[in-house]
C-alpha cells in the first residue's frame, strides 16, 4: 500500500523515511510534506492509500488536512502523530475518521503495527464495497429507473415531498449512498458539446457525494450530497469548476452553472433546484463572460463583477510583489482585492485559466529558472527565495512542473 507522510519537522520525516523498513514490508513512501498545504496536492497526485500527518504544522495543520480528506478522498486511512497527548485533539481526529492516533515519538515496531492494523481496516471495506457493487450490478437496471423517477420528481412542479424522499430511501436501500445530511443541486447549461453528456457522467462517477441526474448535449443537473452544509457547498463549487473546466477543453462555450441552496432533508431537494435554475437563468444576459459559475452565497456580488478583469489583474500584481513569502496564501490575495475567498478561487480560475496554486507556482518557478540559469546559488538558497522553505518539496515541484531536476535544469545552460 501506498504511504504519504506530512510533518514539519525535518528530523521525524527523516527518521520515518530511512529508519522505517519500508523494503521488508507491503508499504511504500510515495511522497512528504513539511505542512497541509503542501501536502494536499501531493497526495492528490500521488493517491496513497494511507496518509501520517502530524497535527501541529504550519499554513495548514493536521486537522484542517484531516477534513479536507474526509471530504475529499474519504477511502484515504489517516494516522495522526502528534507530541501532545491531549484529549481535545483525540476527540477531533475520531470525529474526523482517523483510524489511529500516535504520541510521538514513535519507533519502527509501532508504526507497523499500527500500518498493519490500518491496512487491514481498508481491505476489509475495499472487499466489502466490492460485494456491494456486486449486488448493485444485479440491480442496476432498477436503480436506473428509480434515478429516473427522483429526476422526474425534481422537474415536477406538483411532485410530492413524501414521493423524492421515498425515491432516495429506495436508492439507499439498494446500496445507492443517496441518503445525506444536506443537499445541493448543480443546475448547468452550455452550447452543444458532443460528449458533454459522457463528461458530466465521469465527473459525477469520479466525484464523492455528487449524483449524475440528468444531461443532455446543452444542459445537467446533479445532485450533491454532503455531511455538513459547508461540505456540501464546497464539494458543488469543486464539481461545478471541475465541469466548466472540462467542457471548455471540449469546446463547449457560453456555459453557465447555477448551484442551489443547500438543503437539509430530501423534502427540500425541489427547493434547491428551483433555486439553481433560476440563478443559472440569471447569467444568461451576462453574455461578456465566457464561463460563469454562481451560487446562493454570490448573489450579493452579482452588481460587483463589472471590474473583474482589473480585480484579477489587481490580484496578479500582487501576487508578483509579494509571492517569495513561502506563507502567501489564497486569502491574502482575495483579502487585498476585496472579495471573499471562495469568489476570488472561481472568478481567478474563470479570468486565468489556472487556479491560485497553479500561477503562483508559476511566478516561483519563473524566478527559479532564471536564477538556475544565470547563478551558482545553491538550489537549497533558490528555493528559499523563490517562495519554498523545503529544499526537497522545491525540487518536487520543479521536476513535476519543468521534467527535470534544478540541477538538470542548470547543467542545460552552464555546461
Amino acid at each position: 500500500m501506498k504511504v504519504f507522510l506530512a510533518d514539519d519537522e525535518i528530523v521525524v520525516r527523516e527518521g520515518i523515511r530511512e529508519s522505517f523498513p519500508w523494503d521488508e514490508t507491503p508499504y511504500t513512501l510515495v511522497g512528504e510534506a513539511p505542512d497541509g498545504e503542501m501536502a494536499l496536492p501531493m497526495i492528490r497526485d500521488t493517491n496513497p492509500d494511507i496518509v501520517i500527518t502530524d497535527i501541529k504544522m504550519p499554513f495548514m495543520d493536521g486537522i484542517e488536512l484531516c477534513r479536507i480528506l474526509r471530504a475529499q478522498m474519504p477511502w484515504i486511512g489517516i494516522i495522526v502523530l502528534s507530541g501532545y497527548d491531549e484529549f481535545e485533539y483525540a476527540r477531533q481526529c475520531i470525529q474526523l475518521g482517523v483510524r489511529e492516533y500516535l504520541v510521538k515519538p514513535i519507533n519502527s515496531e509501532n508504526l507497523r503495527e499500527v500500518l498493519d492494523k490500518v491496512s487491514k481496516q481498508i481491505s476489509d471495506e475495499r472487499k466489502a464495497i466490492e460485494h456491494a457493487a456486486s449486488l448493485r450490478s444485479r440491480i442496476g437496471s432498477d436503480e436506473q429507473l428509480v434515478k429516473a423517477k427522483l429526476i422526474a420528481s425534481l422537474y415536477s412542479e406538483e411532485a410530492a415531498a413524501e414521493d423524492s424522499h421515498s425515491v432516495l430511501k429506495h436508492l439507499h436501500s439498494m446500496g445507492c449512498n443517496v441518503i445525506a445530511p444536506f443537499y445541493a443541486v448543480v443546475d448547468a447549461a452550455y452550447q452543444p458539446v458532443s460528449e458533454g453528456q459522457a463528461i458530466v457522467f465521469d465527473l459525477a462517477e469520479g466525484s464523492g457525494g455528487v449524483m449524475h441526474a440528468t444531461s443532455s448535449r446543452t444542459g445537467s443537473v446533479l445532485l450533491v450530497m454532503g455531511d455538513t452544509a459547508e461540505d456540501a457547498e464546497e464539494r458543488a463549487y469543486a464539481f461545478a469548476a471541475s465541469l466548466v473546466r472540462e467542457l471548455e477543453r471540449a469546446g463547449g462555450s457560453d456555459i453557465r452553472v447555477g448551484i442551489g441552496e443547500i438543503v437539509d432533508n430530501p423534502e427540500d431537494i425541489l427547493k434547491s433546484f428551483k433555486s439553481a435554475r433560476h440563478i443559472r437563468h440569471i447569467l444568461v444576459d451576462r453574455a461578456e463572460e465566457k464561463a460563469t459559475i454562481l451560487g446562493t452565497r454570490e448573489m450579493g456580488d452579482v452588481s460587483e463583477e463589472s471590474g473583474t478583469p482589473e480585480v484579477i489583474s489587481e490580484a496578479k500584481l500582487y501576487m508578483s510583489q509579494h509571492f517569495t513569502d513561502p506563507n502567501l496564501m489564497l486569502q491574502d490575495v482575495a483579502k487585498a482585492v476585496g472579495m471573499s475567498n471562495s469568489r476570488f478561487s472561481t472568478v481567478f480560475s474563470q479570468q486565468t485559466g489556472q487556479t491560485f496554486t497553479e500561477y503562483l507556482i508559476y511566478l516561483r518557478l519563473n524566478k527559479a529558472r532564471e536564477m538556475l540559469k544565470t547563478t551558482n546559488i545553491k538550489s537549497s538558497q533558490i528555493a528559499r527565495e523563490s517562495g519554498y522553505n523545503d529544499s526537497h518539496y522545491f525540487s518536487y515541484i520543479f521536476k513535476k512542473n519543468v521534467g527535470m531536476t534544478p540541477s538538470e535544469y542548470r547543467g542545460q545552460y552552464q555546461n
